[in-house]
């Protein structure tokens, strides 16, 4: 069982559509599909009518709903109760991040302050940008800290959280020097061979805005490798296999030794600005003290 599932049901009775409630879990609509028949293979029996529009539940699942919400209302209050139990003098402050924020950015940045904020505890949750903001919005964490793009829109009311601009960070294309120099890799050439493409998930924050960035240009590239993670594409992109989009913060060494190179012009790039998003009429008086300096 995965809690994703019942989150995915509830929204899926409410809005009594597919592509509404997809949409708002920020999955594809295929995903969607998915995740709500493997919920009704772990019940055992169809839990929505597919042939009616609006999309109703069937009996056995009107009988499941209050279930689903009930154990999600209960697993809610259990949690916060052992938050308020944790709320002491060394109370870890909570924060869901973007994997490659994470790694290349708030790692450092903590190690930093705890010079001077010697009394702070950090927990930190990499995942995806659509289970980030999930935690915010459910509390679940004190600060949440993603990029920001203006052809991506969050899953949250912006209008309900503070936010800090923290860092503009650029998404470029670039590729291992000695394979870009040997096969002459340039994507504002638009003659030649394919060059060889490691691309993000189409459906994940830099998979748009890679989508963005391409637009409608001419775009001289085969896809050969889809992942997720910067630092799997990455791992690819080091060993010369082709080119990808980077943020710039991930590939700063590789960049100024010149084992990376960028393979087009300024019209490639993207900028990104990595934002931090809370709720500080929540906060106690260190994570007050945290997000002051962030």
């Amino acid at each position: 069982m995965d809690l994703n599932w019942l989150r995915d049901f509830e929204c899926l009775a409410r809005t009594q559509n597919f592509t509404r409630a997809a949409d708002e879990r920020n999955i594809t609509q295929s995903a969607f599909s998915r995740r709500i028949k493997a919920l009704e293979s772990w019940v055992g029996l169809p839990l929505v009518n597919r042939a009616t529009y609006p999309v109703q539940l069937t009996e056995a699942g009107a009988q499941f709903l209050p279930v689903a919400t009930s154990a999600m209302s209960h697993l809610s209050e259990a949690r916060q109760t052992l938050r308020d139990a944790d709320r002491g003098e060394h109370r870890f402050i909570r924060f869901s991040v973007l994997h490659t924020i994470s790694v290349n950015f708030l790692a450092n940045r903590i190690e930093t302050l705890q010079h001077s904020m010697t009394d702070i505890r950090t927990r930190v949750i990499s995942d995806s940008l659509s289970t980030c903001c999930e935690l915010l919005v459910e509390g679940a964490v004190d600060i949440m800290l993603c990029y920001t793009h203006s052809a991506v829109s969050l899953t949250i009311d912006e209008a309900a959280f503070d936010r800090k601009d923290l860092l503009t960070d650029r998404l470029i294309p670039v590729a291992a020097a000695q394979s870009a120099r040997d096969n002459g890799w340039n994507l504002d050439n638009r003659t030649g061979k394919d060059i060889p493409y490691l691309a993000y998930e189409r459906t994940s924050f830099l998979g748009m805005v890679v989508d963005h960035a391409i637009g409608r240009k001419p775009f001289r590239a085969e896809t050969i490798y889809v992942d997720g993670l910067v630092e799997a594409i990455k791992r690819r992109l080091m060993a010369g296999s082709g080119f990808a989009w980077m943020p710039e913060t991930a590939i700063q060494s590789e960049l100024a030794d010149g084992t990376l190179v960028r393979v087009g012009g300024d019209d490639w790039v993207e900028h990104l600005t990595i934002a931090a998003y809370a709720n500080p009429s929540q906060f106690d008086k260190t994570t007050r003290d945290l997000w002051d300096v962030l």
